[in-house]
């Protein structure tokens, strides 16, 4: 039976001769120009869902692991078309080639995980050194704006923010830090489409912002009577992050979620851009940069703005610029800028070398943290140690300015401060009838977010407590980080004047005050010892009373819920029981 070629081109038997030896194409011109149709059209749909492949283009484009992981991959890729666009070459493939094959695609995968590695550490020393390059050292760490404290953490935000708002047809977002209208801190959120036939055909519903510098009578202010035609969680594109790169973000990465804000009545969206620059030397490698700013309008306009175009924009005035995500890799290559000999393990002497601090797992949140401050405003801060396992204290505080990525560094020197880990620590002891979470996920209370402030010119720890429930912040504890002095804060008034350095009452003392007029009150007539206290607590842990038992005399406590009695032990053989045990 005679093949399609054959019934095109009579005679054509010495050509396919050729074309199994692999000398020549396709003879004819029909079937040619319908799979160059065919590779065309692909072509094009490519292009136009080109945010699709966006992740393999820029990562062959701007990552050694990348050129030659995804560059090998799109080489065969233009073998295969070439193969398809000529069949007569697939006759020269050989069964052993394709054996060949499948051990250069295993060489290339594992060569790429070895480059990956040996450029990764180049690319750290090239951006420890641009991140210290400049950065000023500074001898106190700049006061913390105190009309803006950082008072409620993210997970209680969320909480609290969805179980105060009801849309049938939308949820809230991914929570973000912006600067509301009225120049405070708050947690931002989209109103985006949900479930999937809306995310089709809906729009994002404006944004929301939840005050974060207040423990009550928080105000969540909604935005909610603006669509975006281009938002977040809006299927393909019609969604804000498949614009971005068919407008001309297309070679920048977009690594940090969106800021949500309000200007003049508008709600916008600020999308911080991360791009890539090859350097040469000592090995190509490829070193992060900022890119600037993607500004989304509720309209559909997108506006692609330099760093130096995003710092003068009116819109974008007080909010925040830098990518979080790369302040964070900067803060963690300054292992490497004393070299990358120093911090190797067995020949380096590790002089100079730090690592972002440890945080505990009930943290809720991981660095940088965001605050406001009185001469820099929004202000990343990265708390360090020294590197190693066994050493927890701080050693610098590293500021990376929100709007200009300008550095300063703060050093402990000699002066021996303890760290955040620490800091968390002394909270939990410093009330040890509390029922604290551990790493396993039991307890009821956690203690959250470390962030270094200067108070005085001390430095604290300000830590936030909260069930783990994340329903909201019992109170704030300071930690000196000197002294290890705890102070305990339980309104937003107070937590404000502490940061401002004034003289301020704490809970522990408040509770003090009352446990003694109650005492007075409950303790029998002409009795002048003690046998023992009963504490009475809130379901958030506070105390709310203490009853003072005397000697030689029992307590009996009823449960009306539960229909039971206890009776205590005579406060004498409690005392002497407690005594014999302390």
């Amino acid at each position: 039976m005679s093949s399609d070629n054959d019934s095109i081109l009579p005679g054509s038997s010495n050509l396919n001769s050729l074309l199994s030896s692999g000398a020549g194409p396709d003879p004819s011109p029909l079937s040619l120009a319908l799979r160059i149709g065919v590779v065309v059209l692909g072509l094009v749909i490519l292009y136009l869902a080109r945010p699709v492949i966006h992740f393999w283009v820029y990562g062959m484009l701007f990552s050694p692991t990348g050129l030659i992981l995804f560059g090998t991959a799109t080489v065969g890729i233009a073998v295969g078309i070439l193969l398809f666009l000529f069949p007569g070459f697939r006759s020269a493939v050989r069964f052993n080639d394709i054996n060949v094959a499948g051990t250069a695609i295993v060489f290339v995968f594992f060569l790429s995980i070895g480059v990956g590695g040996i450029t990764g550490i180049f690319e750290s020393k090239s951006l420890a050194e641009r991140t210290t390059v400049n950065a000023e050292e500074i001898d106190e760490l700049p006061a913390i704006a105190e009309e803006n404290p950082r008072i409620v953490p993210r997970p209680v935000s969320d909480v609290q923010t969805r179980g105060s708002v009801s849309y049938r047809q939308h949820r809230l977002g991914t929570s973000d830090i912006a600067r509301s209208p009225d120049g405070s801190l708050v947690w931002s959120y989209a109103i985006e489409p949900d479930p999937f036939r809306i995310q089709l055909t809906g729009n994002q519903r404006g944004v929301l912002l939840s005050d974060m510098t207040s423990i009550e009578n928080r105000s969540i202010s909604a935005f909610d009577d603006q669509d975006f035609k281009h938002g977040q969680n809006m299927f393909l594109f019609r969604s804000a992050s498949w614009q971005l790169k068919t407008t001309g973000g297309y070679w920048s990465t977009y690594q940090d979620d969106p800021v949500e804000f309000v200007h003049d009545g508008t709600a916008y969206m600020a999308y911080p851009k991360t791009g890539h620059e090859w350097k040469l030397t000592p090995i190509p490698h490829t070193v992060p940069v900022w890119d600037g700013v993607g500004l989304v309008h509720p309209d559909g306009t997108i506006e692609h703005l330099s760093p130096e175009e995003a710092q003068d924009s009116e819109v974008l005035d007080g909010q925040r610029l830098y990518p979080l995500t790369l302040a964070r890799e900067e803060a963690e290559s300054l292992r490497f800028r004393n070299g990358i000999i120093n911090q190797l393990s067995v020949v380096g002497s590790f002089r100079g070398v730090i690592e972002p601090a440890s945080l505990p797992v009930t943290a809720s949140n991981e660095q940088p943290f965001v605050i406001d401050t009185e001469t820099d405003g929004m202000t990343y801060v990265m708390a360090m140690e020294p590197f190693g396992e066994s050493t927890r204290g701080l050693d610098e505080v590293w500021l990376f300015d929100a709007d200009s990525n300008e550095r300063k560094v703060f050093s402990t020197g000699r002066e021996t401060l303890l760290g955040p880990e620490r800091a968390v620590g002394i909270v939990r002891s410093e009330d040890s009838r509390t029922n604290w979470a551990g790493s396993n996920g039991d307890g009821q209370f956690k203690v959250v977010e470390p962030i270094p402030v200067i108070i005085d010119s001390q430095l604290w720890w300000h830590t936030k407590v909260s069930p783990t429930d994340n329903t909201a912040v019992t109170r704030n504890v300071f930690v000196n980080a000197d002294t290890e002095e705890a102070i305990e804060l339980g309104e937003t008034k107070d937590v404000v004047s502490f940061l401002a350095g004034a003289s301020v009452t704490p809970v522990a003392d408040q509770n003090n005050d009352s446990a003694e007029q109650t005492g007075t009150a409950t303790t029998a007539s002409g009795s002048d010892n003690i046998g023992y206290v009963i504490v009475v607590r809130d379901e958030n842990g506070n105390v709310i009373d203490r009853i003072q038992v005397p000697e030689n005399q029992t307590a009996t406590i009823e449960s009306i819920q539960r229909n039971t009695t206890v009776t205590t032990p005579t406060a004498s053989e409690s005392s002497a029981t407690n005594n014999a045990t302390s």
